[in-house]
């Protein structure tokens, strides 16, 4: 996998050096052919959505507003990692300034964290219109969604500041480089030279984000009581549905956040590390657009029509 070298002068580290995935020319083309067809795939997927949502009236509900939010979050946080790491595949290495590897680190964290509150939001909204489905115009209200869409944001960018700034305000060790392609939490805290424990547990705190599963667990607990006690079946047939396309969005991102942030450096893996990564960069931006639009009889509906619309007629 990709070998961060970190180069010094007298005044300690001053940039960053990714080194390619693998040294092989013909390797070097595959990989980056694969993974710019992934990123595009990603791009024109969740743009899909968010063109969907945003023209089409009849999806302006909270559902669906928060669908286009967590689209755009997951362009964000893959557009932060993808074009430098295509850009390192092929071609000469160019090294990445130690401020630059601060902000990959802190725009990752924001979009990335805004990504795990977003999904809690999610699994929030179908509480209340499942359980409490007479009062879901009553809660669900348009500024309530954009209040918490931007709390989520606003705490996000807390949290990713905190971090990142306890994080490069410390000196680095010398001689010593990470197994990584991007600047992530873990693989740049093993280069500190001072008490790790202290910097382990910012990372923990951070890591509470995980706490917000509980809360979604919580949620879905709810919901499956008031479905069950639902006497019809199409009725039970619908609304698991559509919670589950967002239950399995859930146990993708918080199943490859908990092995990233939550295992202790003793079992530090740098190879199921960067394996964890490209599916938490690639894998799951990728796969939410399908599990939300081939699961989502709404969705599959609309596109339907626009693909109909602008072109079985000119075929015709």
């Amino acid at each position: 996998m990709a070998l961060i070298k970190i180069v010094f002068n007298q005044s300690g580290p001053t940039e960053f050096v990714f080194q390619a995935f693998t040294s092989v020319p013909e390797f070097q083309v595959l990989l980056f052919l694969l993974f710019l067809l992934l990123y595009l795939m990603i791009l024109c997927g969740n743009m899909a959505i968010i063109t969907v949502v945003c023209t089409h009236s009849s999806l302006l509900i909270p559902m669906y507003f928060f669908l286009c939010n967590l689209s755009l979050l997951e362009i964000c946080y893959t557009t932060v990692v993808v074009p430098l790491m295509l850009a390192n595949i092929l071609g000469a290495q160019k090294p990445i300034p130690l401020a630059g590897c601060g902000a990959q680190m802190f725009f990752f964290i924001t979009f990335g964290s805004t990504d795990c509150f977003l999904l809690a939001v999610m699994a929030y909204d179908r509480y209340v219109a499942i359980c409490h489905p007479l009062h879901y115009t009553l809660i669900m209200t348009q500024r309530l969604c954009v209040q918490m869409v931007t709390g989520a944001l606003g705490l996000a960018l807390f949290l990713s500041l905190q971090l990142t700034t306890l994080i490069f305000t410390v000196p680095f060790c010398r001689a010593r480089g990470i197994q990584h392609f991007f600047c992530d939490v873990p693989p740049v805290m093993r280069l500190v030279c001072t008490n790790s424990h202290i910097h382990e547990n910012s990372v923990l705190v951070a890591a509470t984000l995980a706490v917000l599963f509980f809360f979604i667990a919580a949620s879905y607990i709810f919901i499956v009581n008031a479905v069950l006690k639902i006497n019809s079946a199409s009725s039970h047939h619908r609304v698991f549905s559509t919670c589950s396309s967002h239950l399995l969005v859930v146990l993708l991102q918080y199943g490859c956040c908990a092995f990233m942030y939550l295992r202790p450096n003793s079992n530090y893996n740098p190879q199921a590390r960067s394996v964890i990564s490209l599916v938490y960069i690639l894998g799951t931006p990728l796969l939410n657009p399908l599990i939300y639009t081939l699961r989502n009889n709404e969705m599959k509906g609309t596109l339907g029509k626009i693909l109909t619309r602008n072109y079985i007629p000119q075929n015709s």
